[in-house]
């Protein structure tokens, strides 16, 4: 197991909080255990993949399409 780089002692506040000295991330993942222990893993939050609205529509009227029989003919693609 990999010694600690950093260890101090933390008192609770009265909101039932502890103060990160110095940390390095915005934002961690708490883990608490029957035991008592807290594990703390950092996070990057991200922006998720969104699909636009615009996107979606097209979506739509290509299935719609398809359902229809709106389609064209098969593509040869056994030359790639």
């Amino acid at each position: 197991m990999e010694a600690p780089t950093r260890t101090y002692d933390a008192k609770v506040d009265s909101k039932r909080r502890i103060t990160l000295r110095n940390a390095r991330f915005e934002y961690y993942n708490v883990k608490e255990y029957s035991d008592g222990r807290v594990l703390l893993e950092p996070r990057e939050l991200a922006v998720p993949f969104c699909v636009s609205e615009q996107t979606l529509a097209m979506m739509d009227a290509a299935m719609k399409n398809l359902s229809d029989g709106a389609v064209s003919e098969p593509v040869d693609l056994s030359e790639f």
